[in-house]
């Protein structure tokens, strides 16, 4: 068996080879994060566990503002478009995104009392927070020249150091502070800086060109418009954990992040399967082969949706292992979050139509409303239901986001591709129905664990006999043409 599993390994592309490995690190990545959760959870009170959490929203919305995310969306693109001069555009970026860190922390320390009052976080954390937004986005200019080349060796190993060394530095840290929460945050911030400064260096070197104002122009021009998509793609991932803080308490934070953060296990999946199909998506649209697409991607949508339930079915099992008794009740955060990074999946398979055509404005007029909508629905019914109701309003806006973005996706098929019909709407309601009614109606049981167990069971039963039909579906989503 195990010599079958070698031969099989040998006998793939180098593609595909890389592709795999590309999973193994996002597999790392998260994985060791989200064992060393039990561990934090226990050296941090909730309320403590609630203002890194925090800290954490805060990094994700601020660091597209202070970077443009110029490591994201352009890059790929100008990598592709610049290949003669790969190494000089990846300097240049490299540089501006310098640039930009310097500019912002100047900003910030110019008028340090008013940014650490908004954000509620001390200088030292502030500042950890610039060197981890810079640290960041140079590493993510590799990362992805790395896998532009399907070079996957070094970025594994440096993988696996950092996802060691995070956690492990952070627990020494933790242990042995006043303040745990900053120290945290420290450890995170010498570990990045310190694992991925090289790489700056290393890109600056090849492409010996810091400014190029073609470059800049290109990139700032190009991501400027979408940067209310990314920011509202941040909002609506982190904002609810925020909101939560000012309006109710970091105590109550807490709890729901860690909530928050068992049912992001699932983005595992999700990234995983992003990254292959993603690019695979694109092709297809390149190659105008669309019947091809709907082969992989509704059973990638049940593998997503079942992998969720998985989840949902043993959330307060999975609690119980993840933190101590005073977190119990954010389980019922659970299921609407997992149903969310379902949710958030599906918009996946809509987006690429609107990259791909450059219809940017309506990406980010999707986005954008979906955020503005989550902060109003949090604002009414957090004050109405507590820390809950942020899960639900979490769900509704993913919703929202991704039936907008399916309708851009028809409206780009009727200008540009002679109103084909990529997806069956009926299909795509299908599996969406089934998988969210499955996963309500175990919210009740969480009370009654025969009646949870016999559900499951039950849904387990009905999977073996289906068998036959799904793992051959399963399969094709990994022998795609």
């Amino acid at each position: 068996m195990i010599r079958k599993l070698f031969d099989k390994y040998h006998s793939m592309s180098g593609r595909l080879r890389a592709t795999f490995w590309f999973f193994v690190c996002s597999i790392l990545q998260r994985g060791i994060s989200v064992i060393t959760t039990p561990i934090f959870s226990r050296l941090l009170t909730p309320a403590e566990y609630g203002q890194f959490s925090v800290f954490n929203s805060w990094l994700s919305i601020v660091s597209v503002i202070v970077t443009l995310n110029l490591s994201a969306g352009v890059y790929t693109m100008g990598i592709v478009k610049f290949r003669e001069e790969e190494k000089v555009f990846t300097s240049s970026l490299q540089g501006l995104t310098l640039t930009l860190c310097f500019i912002w922390t100047v900003v910030y320390l110019v008028l340090r009392d008013f940014w650490n009052g908004l954000f509620s976080l001390t200088t030292v954390q502030m500042l950890a927070m610039m060197l981890m937004i810079w640290s960041g986005a140079a590493f993510s200019f590799w990362m992805t020249t790395q896998r532009n080349q399907f070079r996957y060796r070094l970025l594994i190993a440096v993988t696996l150091v950092v996802s060691v060394a995070k956690p492990g530095i952070g627990i020494y840290l933790v242990r042995h502070a006043q303040d745990k929460v900053t120290a945290r945050i420290l450890g995170l911030a010498f570990v990045e800086v310190a694992a991925y400064t090289g790489f700056f260096v290393v890109q600056m070197y090849r492409g010996r060109k810091f400014f190029s104002a073609r470059f800049w122009k290109y990139a700032v021009l190009f991501n400027l418009p979408l940067i209310p998509h990314y920011l509202s793609n941040s909002v609506l991932s982190a904002g609810d954990r925020i909101m939560i803080q000012k309006m109710v308490g970091e105590y109550q934070a807490g709890i729901y992040s860690l909530a928050y953060s068992i049912s992001q296990i699932m983005l595992m999946v999700n990234e995983s399967l992003n990254k292959t199909m993603s690019p695979y998506l694109y092709q297809k649209i390149r190659e105008k082969d669309y019947k091809a697409m709907p082969k992989v991607v509704y059973p990638s949508l049940a593998l997503i949706g079942f992998a969720n339930l998985i989840l949902i079915a043993v959330a307060p099992e999975v609690m119980a292992v993840f933190a101590p008794p005073q977190y119990y009740d954010a389980i019922y955060v659970i299921p609407p979050v997992a149903m969310s990074v379902y949710i958030s999946y599906l918009y996946l398979c809509f987006a690429p139509y609107e990259f791909y055509f450059e219809k940017r404005k309506w990406t980010t007029i999707g986005t954008l409303t979906s955020a503005v909508l989550n902060i109003v629905l949090n604002y009414i019914f957090i004050r109405l239901f507590g820390y809950y109701a942020a899960g639900y309003t979490t769900l509704v806006c993913y919703l929202v986001n991704s039936a907008m973005h399916y309708y851009f996706m028809r409206k780009v098929c009727r200008e540009y591709l002679d109103s084909i019909k990529p997806y069956d709407p009926k299909i795509l309601l299908s599996i969406t129905g089934v998988f969210m009614a499955v996963g309500f109606i175990y919210i009740p049981t969480y009370q009654n664990r025969i009646a949870r167990y016999s559900l499951t069971l039950f849904l387990l039963i009905i999977l073996f006999l289906a068998r036959g039909k799904v793992i051959p579906l399963v399969k094709g989503i990994f022998k795609k043409d």
